[in-house]
């Protein structure tokens, strides 16, 4: 037992591991689950000084590991977000029509109006001005709108990253969208194809489009289209119409501060418009200014210069009574050439010299008195012989108010209706040298009286026309028959309906001034009704003739005998008559008129060379303080003719007539009703003729004296002074026994002598 104890081998946990049997069994420090204290311990301490030494190195590690991490995810993110952006494009894309289909669309067509002497009137259209070149404007416009709207307009590919970055960042900080980044191309992408709408489609297909403009056009064709078709505020268009519309000039001629207003108004074309907040206007313009000194486009002392450029202070609307014949022969160009398919010029009859003088005629006159005499508004229209419209104003101020007083506007004409009256008295028989008794009369209910109660007992139709009598005038159209005087009135151009009654000699049918003067118009070149127009001739750019009005020719419209008749009594009306204020160097012939109340005044003239009507009133009817036609309508109609005819050869009246001596003067007969012809015209005539004419009458006949021009004396019915004639023309001072007419009115069939004479 001893033995087998003492030859036990004991195991044994000490010495090198080399020194251990390979045959028994033994275990190191690594082989225990609990290493021993003294292990541990130098185990903590070769950590700790490894740990001591490597620290530093392990912590710039860790730093770059984070911004590696960072930079792998926004890598992968990027590259999420670039096919997400991919497959939105792709997308929106796919809606489009293909690329190949695309192409500029046409400008909305200008028409551009343009006077007899080759001035603009005015450019109508939805664009309101004609495409100018980059070449032709001026160089500041281009050079303001890109330093204020895309400074790097000429270096990017159609987006400019750098700009939507920033735009991006100012948006995400004032957490509202306040700038949208885009460059001028993807301006004119939008304009061009697309609606305003913010939407994301919309502006992938701008994107789109503007990268394809890019690549189709060069950067200057860009600009030029952009500049051309750019909104500007107050309905205007394009560089052009805005230049036209603000500074009343073309984009050739626009200054340095007037081009950084147009590029200011890009930003709020409404709100920033000088015609709605020039304050607002200037303060952007000064902006625009800054942005082109920063950009080196102007110096110093440029922009000094600008800033100191009075602000521009536009009216609400297009101003200039040209505006009115503008609207006019816009109204009338579809029945001439259809749809307007490009861009036209419209040649018209207007002579803008004469145009700007009778506004300021008419201006003139309401500035003076309109207050004092209530008077707010007139018309004015200037006709030549061929039937050329050479001026028309159709109110006091086309910007306050685009009613067109002068076509539109329909008023009684008054007394100056009545030539009408005397031309049917005359084609029936009658002559300037017959006598009617003026005096009050009653006519059926009605008791037409003269202005002022003034009567003047036995007078030729010659002085009643010149003192416009109301009560010849009345006598007259019983004697014709109502119809007789429409009939005259519809031939010589009167389009308006008319009351066939016998208030119609005293002008109660309403007319326009346009046709009432364009009535007139036979009286001045002899007989002839000629077309009425303000249309010469229409051409595209380019030069074809799309219109021509080629004259033509006017049909005669009434006798020429009857013409010098009528010449012969109207001359009386400006030498001694109504419209004395109205006369001037020319020979010239018309009629005033006076509407009840006041309410409407007139005076219609000519001369050889024009017809020029003038009328002044109130758009609400209201009564003038006692103006009548030989007042105010014929101050203007004076103050224009003078202008017109300046440097004018005088011409004389056409038509001639002789009166018959005084002596020999009797009431002429009126035709009973069995008796259809009426009295012969005499064949011989006085007055106002020409030599050839003076040398071709009988020499058995001398010619009658003429009638002498007296002071005036007397008030006549247009409330003007009146000469006093002597013999049966003179002035009654007390009223005379009134002739009354009863029963229905009946064309010849009572003599006027037993009318008067109480039968």
């Amino acid at each position: 037992m001893a033995n087998r104890r003492d030859s036990r081998i004991e195991p044994s946990f000490e010495g090198p591991p080399q020194a251990r049997s390979s045959a028994g069994l033994s275990a190191n420090e690594e082989d225990r689950v609990v290493p021993s204290n003294r292990k541990a311990s130098a185990k903590r301490k070769s950590s700790k000084a490894k740990s001591s030494r490597g620290g530093r190195g392990r912590s710039r590690r860790g730093l770059f590991g984070v911004f590696g991490r960072l930079f792998y995810w926004c890598f992968v993110l990027a590259i999420w977000g670039g096919i997400a952006v991919a497959g939105i494009v792709v997308y929106y894309g796919a809606k489009m029509p293909a690329a190949t289909t695309w192409s500029i669309p046409d400008r909305a067509p200008n028409i551009k109006i343009v006077s007899a002497d080759d001035q603009l009137l005015a450019n109508r259209g939805m664009s309101g001005g004609e495409a100018v070149g980059l070449h032709e404007m001026s160089p500041y416009i281009p050079e303001a709108v890109i330093a204020i709207e895309d400074r790097r307009f000429y270096s990017h590919f159609g987006i400019d990253p750098i700009g939507l970055s920033r735009a991006m960042v100012t948006n995400l900080l004032g957490g509202h969208f306040s700038q949208g980044g885009s460059t001028l191309t993807q301006q004119l992408a939008k304009n061009l194809f697309l609606t305003p709408d913010r939407t994301l489609e919309r502006k992938v297909q701008e994107v789109l489009l503007a990268l394809w403009l890019e690549h189709k056009h060069t950067k200057d064709q860009i600009l030029e289209m952009y500049l051309n078709r750019v909104y500007f505020g107050s309905g205007a268009y394009g560089v052009e119409a805005a230049s036209r519309r603000y500074f009343g000039k073309s984009a050739r001629d626009v200054t340095l501060s007037e081009a950084a207003l147009l590029a200011g108004l890009l930003k709020a074309p409404s709100r920033l418009s000088p015609a709605r907040d020039p304050k607002a206007a200037e303060e952007r313009s000064q902006l625009v200014l800054a942005a082109m000194r920063d950009e080196g486009k102007i110096s110093v002392k440029e922009l000094a210069s600008a800033m100191s450029a009075p602000a521009t202070r536009a009216p609400s609307y297009w101003t200039g009574s040209e505006n009115y014949v503008a609207d006019t022969i816009m109204e009338e160009l579809p029945d001439l050439i259809g749809d307007v398919r490009g861009d036209i010029i419209v040649d018209s009859t207007v002579d803008l010299t004469l145009q700007k003088l009778a506004e300021q005629s008419i201006r003139k006159l309401i500035d003076d008195s309109g207050k004092k005499l209530n008077v707010t508004q007139g018309a004015l229209v200037s006709i030549d012989d061929s039937g050329a419209v050479r001026a028309m104003v159709g109110g006091y101020d086309y910007s306050t108010s685009q009613f067109d007083r002068a076509s539109e506007a329909r008023r009684q004409p008054g007394s100056a209706f009545k030539p009408f009256v005397y031309m049917a008295a005359l084609e029936a028989g009658r002559t300037p040298d017959s006598v009617r008794n003026d005096a009050p009369i009653k006519i059926g209910n009605w008791t037409p009286d003269n202005y002022g109660g003034k009567y003047f007992g036995k007078v030729t139709l010659a002085t009643a026309l010149a003192k416009s009598l109301n009560s010849v005038a009345a006598q007259l159209t019983m004697e014709v028959g109502p119809n007789a005087v429409v009939e005259a009135a519809h031939r010589m151009g009167i389009q308006s309906d008319l009351q066939s009654n016998t208030s119609i000699a005293l002008g109660t049918s309403e007319v326009t001034p346009l046709e009432l003067t364009s009535a007139y118009v036979p009286f001045a070149n002899g007989g002839y009704k000629p077309d009425i127009h303000f249309i010469r001739r229409v051409t595209t750019t380019d030069g074809k003739v799309l219109y021509d009005s080629g004259g033509g020719n006017a049909p005669r419209v009434v006798k020429p005998e009857i013409v010098g008749m009528m010449n012969s009594m109207m001359t009386g009306t400006v030498e001694i008559g109504t419209a004395r204020k109205a006369a001037f160097a020319w020979p010239s012939a018309g009629k005033t008129g006076t509407s009840q109340n006041s309410r409407d005044a007139w005076f219609v003239g000519y001369t050889a060379n024009l017809t020029t009507g003038v009328w002044f009133g109130n758009d609400d009817g209201s009564p003038m303080k006692k103006v009548t036609g030989g007042a105010l309508p014929a101050q203007a109609w004076h103050e224009f003719m003078v202008a017109a005819h300046e440097g004018v050869p005088v011409r004389p009246l056409p038509g001639t007539w002789k009166s018959t001596p005084a002596d020999t003067i009797v009431p002429d007969e009126i035709p009973s009703a069995n008796n259809s012809q009426p009295a012969p015209v005499p064949s011989v005539s006085v007055g106002r003729q020409a030599p050839d004419a003076q040398a071709a009458a009988p020499v058995a006949q001398a010619p009658a004296p003429v009638r002498a021009v007296r002071p005036a004396q007397t008030v006549d019915a247009d409330g003007l002074a009146m000469p006093e004639d002597d013999g049966a023309t003179a002035s009654i001072k007390h009223p005379v026994p009134p002739g009354n007419v009863g029963g229905p009115l009946k064309k010849k069939q009572t003599s006027i002598l037993d009318i008067l004479g109480g039968g």
